[in-house]
């Protein structure tokens, strides 16, 4: 028999993160509409979340995205009629991000897809729980920001 390894309790917090982390890719982009992506998905939800007129900076940096693979996973929504990519108006350099109504629909219908999945994630765990689970998760996150 071969020697048991112990784990360290953070490594074990990364492991269940990481895979946590798969499985939501995993099931969200099961659900989703055909011909829309998970990267596509997190862009329309963050527009939908924070409103339109976001610059492609800072989508690429709340998504944790390279500016080529914002570039690219914008193209693709354009191509689509899913977002609008304008040049500001303030700052003609700069450009905006805006959902389209056929980008809102897409949205919608993704959201439509994931909802039995929620509904089932929230008989699995109390609010409760989920609170509970925050401020770990939070404080880790900004410690993990402060060592780049």
């Amino acid at each position: 028999m071969g020697a048991v390894i112990e784990e360290h309790p953070e490594v074990q917090v990364f492991d269940e993160i990481s895979l946590i982390e798969h499985g939501v890719r995993v099931a969200i982009s099961r659900a989703l509409p055909v011909g829309l992506t998970y990267p596509q998905y997190e862009v329309l939800n963050l527009i939908a979340r924070r409103g339109d007129d976001l610059t492609p900076a800072t989508i690429a940096e709340a998504l944790k995205m390279t500016p080529g693979a914002i570039t690219n996973t914008l193209q693709r929504l354009e191509c689509t009629k899913l977002v609008s990519v304008e040049p500001c108006t303030a700052d003609r350099r700069k450009k905006r991000v805006r959902m389209t109504s056929a980008g809102r629909e897409a949205y919608g219908r993704a959201m439509a897809a994931i909802r039995p999945k929620v509904e089932k994630l929230r008989e699995g765990f109390t609010q409760k729980e989920f609170r509970e689970a925050l401020p770990f998760l939070r404080a880790l996150r900004v410690w993990m920001s402060d060592i780049h």
